[in-house]
């Protein structure tokens, strides 16, 4: 009998050292009733959260998209209203050449492009130094090779088209004319 005596009914609870409890179950019934209730309603409310997280993440991606288009659309802004300046100056200087005032409209066509230039410089462009340099694949362009007393093969006579580097990094390579050897 001492097996019997182990073998526990599913109605009735073992505590330790104070014997067994006997559940009713319609007592159990209500009791995990109330559990599954509980649990329920904690499902219901992690769903939730779960869906305002959803249309958080998916707000977030629509208005860094947003932000992205913004960015992208007016990251010139500031250049081009500078620019906007020296085409006023180019317009001054268009203005001075109908009164065939040569020296006047060289000398604003000459400070137009400087002030153009150091705009550009402001916002990261650099020249290339090329005559008289050792020509350089990797910021000069060879279009024409010529024989000159004096210069070393490989040096750079003419420039044709400037060359610029936009932070560091080639923009544009010089178009330049290179001695050879005779």
């Amino acid at each position: 009998m001492k097996e019997n005596e182990s073998m526990t009914n599913p109605e009735e609870e073992t505590v330790e050292g104070r014997g067994t409890i006997q559940e009713i179950p319609e007592e159990e019934i209500i009791r995990l009733q109330s559990e599954l209730d509980l649990k329920t309603k904690e499902a219901e409310e992690n769903y939730a959260k779960f869906l305002r997280s959803c249309a958080d993440l998916e707000n977030y991606k629509k208005r860094v998209e947003k932000e992205k288009a913004d960015i992208r659309d007016f990251a010139n802004e500031k250049l081009i209203a500078e620019v906007l300046s020296v085409m006023d100056n180019f317009e001054r200087a268009l203005e001075h050449a109908e009164e065939k005032n040569l020296d006047s409209l060289r000398q604003g066509m000459k400070l137009t492009a400087d002030q153009m230039f150091s705009m550009l410089k402001k916002h990261g462009l650099q020249e290339i130094k090329s005559v008289g340099e050792k020509f350089d694949p990797a910021v000069h362009h060879a279009i024409s090779h010529e024989e000159r007393d004096g210069a070393s093969a490989g040096t750079v006579l003419k420039e044709f088209q400037k060359g610029y580097f936009l932070r560091g990094r080639l923009l544009r390579p010089a178009m330049v004319a290179v001695a050879k050897e005779k």
